[in-house]
């Protein structure tokens, strides 16, 4: 599913973004390292894969709306 990122720290390497619903879903370190990127921008579109950890659901995959999104 497609998103806009809401919030980015190139610090710390962890944001937010706001699903085409308008539901705000944080990302992790993690998942933006995992993500191969190196920075995202407020407004940027991106593809993101939505799993559920501890019922709530969480991002688990980030990419740019033009790429796919990795394993």
């Amino acid at each position: 599913m497609q998103a806009t990122v809401r919030t980015f720290s190139p610090v710390y390497r962890h944001g937010s973004v706001l699903l085409d619903d308008g539901t705000e879903l944080p990302f992790s370190a993690d998942v933006f390292a995992a993500s191969g990127l190196r920075l995202l921008r407020f407004g940027q579109r991106v593809r993101v894969r939505v799993g559920s950890a501890d019922a709530a659901p969480a991002i688990t995959a980030l990419a740019l709306a033009t790429q796919p999104l990795p394993p």
